[in-house]
């Protein structure tokens, strides 16, 4: 059922207010990637350089948030969409309230992923894509899903038997199976200072 009789309530804090008070824009950093490409371990070491240079960011975790917001979604490709709706538009939230926000989820689907930079204003959206050969990914496999999407015990796994849509223009790739950890923060700090987000 919708929602219906309702009206925006606007504050007396606008988000420049926030970003001006905390001394950085706003950002949405969307990380997207196969499984094992490395998406959640960059944007865990990413946040905690932005923790040291003084920036509040926040980072969503495609797991992490499937054990409370999304706990009643699959991995159709109608849960998918809707899980990386609902993602973006807490990523909206988030924007307006001033922190630089991380988000690192497969969202297999391009569709999608534009759907939710259309949320935002010009250049808060920045698309990054984790880069990483499936082989690779697979040699990983650090929560034995491959293992399990190829003996059919998983099924619809992105990459296996469903499809990864690859970023047609990221704002950044960094190709995690050619970089070290170090190397890809520092590619995606100094991108945010060189756009002046920090």
């Amino acid at each position: 059922m919708k929602s219906t009789n309702i009206t925006w309530h606007n504050s007396k804090v606008t988000k420049e207010d926030r970003q001006q008070q905390k001394n950085h824009k706003s950002p949405v950093l969307w990380f997207t990637g196969l499984s094992g490409s490395g998406k959640s371990t960059l944007s865990v070491e990413v946040e905690k350089a932005l923790y040291e240079e003084g920036v509040h960011a926040y980072r969503l975790d495609g797991d992490n948030v499937r054990h409370g917001l999304n706990k009643n979604l699959g991995f159709s490709p109608e849960d998918r969409t809707e899980n990386i709706r609902r993602i973006g538009e807490v990523s909206k939230l988030m924007n307006d309230a001033g922190l630089v926000t991380l988000t690192a989820f497969i969202s297999p689907y391009r569709e999608d992923r534009d759907n939710v930079r259309d949320l935002f204003e010009d250049g808060e959206f920045i698309e990054v894509y984790a880069k990483c050969s499936l082989e690779e990914a697979e040699k990983r496999d650090p929560k034995g899903l491959y293992k399990k999407a190829r003996s059919g015990e998983i099924k619809g796994f992105t990459g296996i038997d469903a499809p990864y849509e690859e970023p047609a223009d990221a704002e950044i790739v960094v190709e995690t199976d050619k970089y070290s950890l170090e190397e890809s923060v520092e590619l995606i700090i100094n991108y945010l200072k060189t756009n002046n987000h920090i």
